[in-house]
Order: C-alpha cells, then structure tokens, then sequence
C-alpha cells in the first residue's frame, strides 16, 4: 500500500476522529509520502471560510498553535493533540495546509433549506444508504423527515466540498472521518476521472470476524483496535 500511495494524486486518509493510533497511522502514511515530493494536506479540521487567516499565519510563520489558533479549529471538540503532529509534519516538510471543511454556519443553512446545497438530487438507493448512516450515527434515533432530509444534504456538501478542494490542487493528502473516504458516497464519488487512493482506518469489531463484514467500499482497510471511550449513546439507552 506505502508503495502504492504515491502514483495516486489524491490520497484520503478516513480515521474513527478519536482514535489515537488511527492518528499515529496517519503521520506514518504522511512520512512514507515525503521523499516522493510535497504535496498540501487538506483538513476537514478546518473549515474553508479560514482559509485566509491559515495562510496569512502561515505567510508570517506560524507554528502549529498558532495556526490552530488562525484556523479557528475546535480544539476541545476535535481534540486538537491528535491532529498537531500532522500540522507538525507539513510546517517541518513545506506542505501547503488548506482547510477542507463546511463552516457550521453553511451546513445549519443546508439543514434548513436542503436546496441551498445546490447539488444534484440523488438517487433513491444513494438516499437510503445516507439516512442509514445519519440514524446509525445519531444512536439510532430518527429525526422528523424533513431534518433527515437536510443533514444528508449537508453531509453530501461537505463532501462535495472537500472533493473541490482537492480538485484545486495537483496533489493532495486529505485528513477526513472514515464516512468522507467511501468510494461510493463520500469524497471519491465527487472526483470522477481523478486519481484518488482511499484509505480507511478501521476499528475491529467483535460480532465482524471476517474483512468481509467490514465495508468495502475503500482501497485499503487498516485495522486497528478500538478506542477506550465512553458510550455516546448510553444517556438514550
């Protein structure tokens, strides 16, 4: 795979977000690309409206801190410690960082007005799959209709997003939850006829005992352990 990695123009690294090896993975993956050349690691940490404030702190050299500071990054909700060793690697190796993200603001926008994504409708098959993930990921619990409708909406235009703003750039290593990897509904479907390579870090389960269980929709699974966490879920429950 490390030898693979460096033909594909894009390279999508999905992690579990507070997974600390999936982190620690992440920075070998970027190791192994250096000597092939820089390239800008785009961050769905940051959202693109920062843009700017990233690269005047960047322009004036800025250390990780401060660049976390610049982009406005969620320091507690991202948990920043995990993300400044890739921040790290780009200041120490001269890659460009560009943020990758959709601000809060533009996907409260969407989730109230699911036209103003501007995308393409989607088919039925695509729909269903994406309201699977949506009540998979809020513990099961189902929203009303009409605000399922807008948090697909928005996800597909985080998604559509990111897959712009690597288009933007001739190479790119993209840091991204394991949902935007997906071949089949994340970042790739928004790059036809580009080189992307995806990656997904995954963690074992206990009731999946075969790479058959696990989605198949990336180039490459990585299996790691599980994160000690608690239950999101346990309030509900």
């Amino acid at each position: 795979m490390l030898a693979r990695l460096p033909a594909a123009a894009h390279v999508i690294l999905g992690e579990t977000h507070d997974n600390p090896v999936h982190h620690r993975l992440q920075r070998r993956v970027l190791n192994a690309l250096a000597p092939a050349g820089r390239r800008t690691l785009a961050m769905e940490q940051f959202d693109t409206g920062h843009q700017a404030a990233l690269d005047a702190a960047r322009a004036g050299g800025a250390g990780a801190e401060a660049l976390a500071d610049a982009g406005a990054l969620d320091r507690k909700g991202w948990s920043w410690p995990l993300y400044r060793p890739l921040v790290e690697f780009a200041l120490e190796h001269g890659w460009p960082i560009t943020a990758a993200n959709l601000s809060r603001a533009e996907a409260r926008r969407i989730v109230a007005d699911p036209a103003a994504s501007g995308l393409a409708p989607i088919s039925a098959i695509l729909k269903e799959k994406l309201e699977h993930d949506m009540i998979e990921g809020h513990c099961g619990q189902r929203p009303d209709a009409k605000r399922l409708t807008g948090m697909i909406e928005a996800q597909r235009a985080r998604d559509a997003r990111m897959a712009e703003v690597l288009a933007g750039h001739p190479s790119t290593v993209l840091i991204a939850g394991s949902g935007h990897a997906r071949r089949d509904r994340g970042v790739p479907a928004y790059m036809r006829g580009r080189a992307v390579l995806s990656v997904a870090f995954v963690e074992v389960e206990a009731d999946k005992i075969t790479t058959r269980d696990y989605a198949q929709e990336f180039d490459y699974l990585w299996f790691t352990a599980r994160a000690v966490r608690d239950d999101p879920c346990k309030t509900l429950k």
